[in-house]
């Protein structure tokens, strides 16, 4: 996989600032910084220096194009395909379409500010790098490259548990970058407590749990090849390299590393976990808490009443349940039903800079990007990550001063028809 350049952004050291600024001086900090649609110039005017296009493609359609072309069998099925025949993947875009932007005119909106903070995180933008496992399918640097990506940007990075680098060489990575934890809750509650303490001994603010993943979808793409990336011992840097999880082998892995797997699928997950459980986490975690999987209105209300801190509204990006509800659906009353009681962030079905718009104008404070930042790991490394995400961002950007706003409390439902 080539590596290529991308062009200089003026956005690109992207520095948070500090929970206790004022709001003023935060959005003098954005103004600084400049725009991300300067981006967009920026493509322009290397194309006429130069006589040269992107590295990259700039649009959604395009960019996942590339990276099917790009991709393996195993690792394209794998990253690209869906739960069952794609209902949910397909009904997660359609949702997107048929909501409208209804742009006003004559405002100032010459200058934005994008900033937020979201569970005690600054961030440049309301948009977080989501978790995605074994990333080193579609390029060998996999986590550590979207960490310095992320990192490069300001953005938060949501560290799955199936990483292919551990939690603490891909926290290496990001340097001072934000950076949160994902978790697939364990049956073997030593080896929770020890991701737990590692994630927040190597820097992580935020615990994600997710929900919707007790048993794999029945994904047709990878039974069809037999690929499941686990089984060659790929995503699980984070139990390897974990003493409760080495402390239930009775032989070293380079002995028998089959034991380590069959051992591994035995504790992953348990399906058996109810609200009640949840009291564990929030004795073995100093942090927020958020459930990632969200898509009825009252367990959203539960995860208030249990005192979490948040929820991510979606749907595994349509992997796991065929024919399940569009997240961008499920949204609306979801945010109705916890108001400002609960953080609501959303990821599923999230392609291009108006699906950011749409997103926080039905009530998410921030969203979460999974597939589009892979393609651009697939494409090159951590040029191609930085350069998917600029172009999301100049394209949210653009979309705000468009359709007439320029700050994020702007969006609400009325914008869209």
């Amino acid at each position: 996989m080539v590596d290529g350049p991308v062009p200089d952004d003026p956005q690109s050291d992207g520095a948070q600032s500090d929970g206790a600024q004022s709001d003023e001086a935060r959005a003098g900090e954005a103004q600084a910084a400049g725009p991300f649609a300067a981006f967009q110039d920026s493509i322009y005017l290397d194309g006429l220096l130069t006589g040269e296009p992107p590295a990259y493609p700039t649009g959604a359609s395009a960019l996942e194009e590339a990276a099917r072309e790009r991709l393996d069998p195993g690792p394209r099925g794998y990253v690209l395909g869906g739960a069952g025949g794609g209902a949910t993947m397909r009904a997660n875009r359609e949702a997107f379409e048929r909501r409208r932007i209804v742009p006003r005119m004559l405002r100032d909106v010459g200058t934005r500010d994008l900033s937020c903070s979201v569970l005690g995180t600054e961030s440049p933008a309301p948009v977080l790098l989501g978790p995605v496992g074994v990333q080193s399918i579609v390029h060998p640097e996999g986590e550590l490259a979207t960490a310095r990506a992320a990192a490069g940007l300001g953005l938060p990075m949501v560290l799955s548990t199936a990483s292919s680098y551990s939690l603490e060489e891909v926290a290496a990575a990001s340097g001072s970058g934000p950076r949160w934890f994902q978790l697939y809750w364990p049956r073997d509650d030593d080896v929770t407590i020890s991701l737990l303490a590692r994630a927040r001994a190597a820097g992580y603010t935020v615990l994600v749990v997710t929900l919707d993943t007790w048993y794999l979808g029945w994904r047709p793409t990878d039974l069809d090849r037999a690929y499941l990336p686990f089984l060659r011992h790929i995503g699980l840097a984070n139990y390897l390299s974990d003493p409760a999880f080495l402390a239930g082998l009775s032989r070293p892995i380079a002995e028998d590393p089959t034991a380590a797997i069959v051992h591994w699928a035995g504790m992953f997950s348990d399906p058996t976990k109810t609200w009640s459980d949840l009291a564990f986490l929030r004795d073995n975690w100093i942090g927020p808490i958020v459930l990632k999987g969200v898509l009825h209105p009252d367990d959203a209300r539960k995860a208030r009443d249990t005192g979490l801190n948040g929820i991510v509204v979606g749907n595994h990006g349509g992997r796991q349940l065929d024919g399940a509800i569009g997240a961008l659906d499920a949204l609306p009353e979801i945010a109705t039903a916890v108001g400002d009681d609960l953080t609501v962030l959303f990821d599923s079905g999230v392609r291009t800079g108006t699906d950011i718009l749409k997103a926080l104008a039905l009530g998410a404070r921030a969203v979460l990007l999974g597939r589009p930042y892979i393609y651009g790991l697939a494409l090159g490394g951590e040029p191609g990550i930085t350069h998917v995400l600029r172009c999301l961002l100049a394209e949210f950007d653009l979309s705000m001063a468009l359709s007439g706003h320029t700050h994020l409390n702007d969006l609400n439902p009325k914008i869209l028809t």
